[in-house]
């Protein structure tokens, strides 16, 4: 990258968040024509330091140069005046506005004169600039609660790039697609770097930051490491340079029951015939106990409806959902009443409470469990315990949720069913945004909660996830299940693809 041009500069960027150094005084230089990686583990300051480019936080301390001009936006909005765009991992669009609404939210005023927007002048735009990005059946005039979440962030990303920016930051934005939408970002992340622009690519995933990065930047608690050519390194390397040590091959299970065509134990929860308009056409599944099953599929198969289903909460659905001793699941209270654990893809609007505290996010549904009279040390020591177990980087308990990082938010979803000490778990995704050392962990846990006898449905677009971690692996195709396999140390990626397609 030497005689590429440098295009933007960071000097001594700082960041405290009360007691917490988010980012420590970090210098990098990013040049134009590359995709350039950030990495760190959850609360490294990856995307605090992102976040202050772009506008969503201010600056604590020190300068960023665009293209030799100093900037510190004020907001997102001033941060695309400057030639700055970012996708973020979580939902970026806002319910009750149409798509075009959100196409140009903070930016009406080119469709302003004499103080009036031009609607039909803004949703002709916005239809151009959809059917340019080949996303014809979007609407520019239609409600964007009428877009699935996959769909939602496709069209963030053209939002955040229909203008041309000189700097996109693209953050753990691929956790949230399945690999089509994947495929349409990366397009677009190559496409930007062709026209001499640049990519600042945060994400955990070791193999798609070698593939797609130039350079590769590496923070750790806040501190700047090193900067790297992609070329030079491999995963191992990268995942020390991380954590600050080796880590081990076996992030899986290394067992393989000998199941052979029939699952083992007690049916803990099933599905019959259920059936959702639009997801799911006439899906049954057993549930076992001791078991971890998988699903999988490409995008819009119907797999992420299926952990809502069978949770209660698609108040549309058809069908039967029940315990193995026959007990209805028709709403949300028999879930958790019945000792069920779910885990949303959409985390932010499904999981969490994002304007409440930890504590509260973690003790919420183990209330019941805690006696009649609850006491305030009591529920912080018990929301503590269990944020510890999770490893969540965090102030304290009383820290808001919505000033963790995607990832550690992730970790408060699975503290608060860990502390519930559900029986039957449906995860959908869940090591979304979660770094290497956590994601081990993880993998741990489920493991022994598997060992233990609880029921435990994944439901990934990790394909090696699924054969890491599962006993069985049902893939979905058009909202049906198109095939089954079983774990087996010869299970592979081709497998399992032969049957989406």
């Amino acid at each position: 990258m030497a005689e590429s041009k440098l295009l933007l500069h960071a000097e001594k960027i700082d960041k405290k968040f009360g007691p917490t150094h988010a980012v420590k005084e970090v210098s990098l230089d990013f040049y134009a024509g590359e995709i350039h990686a950030l990495i760190g583990e959850n609360g490294s300051g990856k995307s605090t330091f992102t976040n202050m480019l772009t506008g969503i936080l201010p600056i604590g301390s020190g300068t960023f140069t665009l293209d030799g001009e100093q900037i510190a936006p004020k907001n997102q909005v001033d941060g695309n005046h400057h030639g700055v765009a970012v996708i973020v991992q979580e939902l970026g669009t806002l319910n009750g506005l149409t798509v075009a609404e959100n196409l140009f939210l903070g930016d009406e005023g080119r469709f302003m004169k004499y103080g009036i927007k031009n609607t039909a002048a803004m949703n002709k735009k916005a239809q151009e600039l959809l059917d340019g990005f080949g996303l014809s059946k979007v609407r520019a005039t239609a409600p964007i609660e009428n877009y699935n979440f996959e769909e939602r962030k496709i069209i963030e990303i053209l939002k955040s790039t229909w203008f041309d920016p000189k700097i996109l930051v693209v953050d753990e934005t691929t956790t949230a697609l399945s690999q089509d939408g994947r495929e349409k970002l990366f397009e677009v992340m190559r496409d930007v770097r062709a026209k001499g622009h640049c990519v600042i690519f945060i994400s955990h995933d070791m193999a798609e930051v070698l593939e797609m990065s130039d350079r590769i930047s590496i923070l750790r608690d806040g501190d700047y490491i090193t900067t790297i050519n992609a070329s030079d390194v491999d995963e191992d390397r990268l995942k020390t340079l991380m954590v600050g040590r080796e880590m081990g091959d076996n992030y899986y299970r290394t067992d393989y029951p000998n199941y052979v065509t029939e699952p083992q134990g007690e049916i803990a929860i099933m599905m019959q015939n259920v059936s959702v308009p639009g997801s799911l056409d006439n899906v049954s599944l057993e549930l076992h106990k001791g078991e971890i099953l998988g699903i999988g599929g490409l995008s819009e198969c119907g797999m992420h409806e299926v952990g809502k289903a069978m949770f209660g909460a698609s108040y549309d659905r058809e069908g039967i959902v029940q315990l193995g001793d026959g007990t209805p699941i028709n709403d949300i209270n028999a879930a958790i009443n019945n000792s069920i654990a779910y885990a949303s893809k959409d985390r932010d609007n499904e999981s969490l409470l994002i304007n409440d505290t930890i504590q509260d996010n973690i003790t919420l549904p183990s209330m019941r469990d805690m006696g009649l009279i609850l006491k305030q040390k009591d529920l912080k020591a018990f929301a503590k315990k269990y944020a510890d177990i999770m490893s969540t980087k965090m102030v304290g308990v009383d820290q808001y949720v919505s000033a963790l990082s995607g990832g550690n938010k992730q970790k408060v979803v699975l503290a608060r069913w860990l502390g519930k000490q559900s029986n039957i778990l449906l995860l959908d995704s869940p090591t979304r945004g979660i770094d290497i050392g956590v994601k081990a962990d993880i993998y741990q846990l489920l493991a022994e909660m598997r060992n233990q006898g609880k029921a435990i449905l994944i439901i990934s677009e990790e394909i090696m996830e699924l054969i890491g971690m599962c006993d069985r692996i049902l893939v979905m195709k058009d909202g049906k299940i198109n095939g089954q396999l079983f774990r087996s140390p010869e299970l592979t990626e081709q497998d399992i693809i032969a049957k989406m397609i």
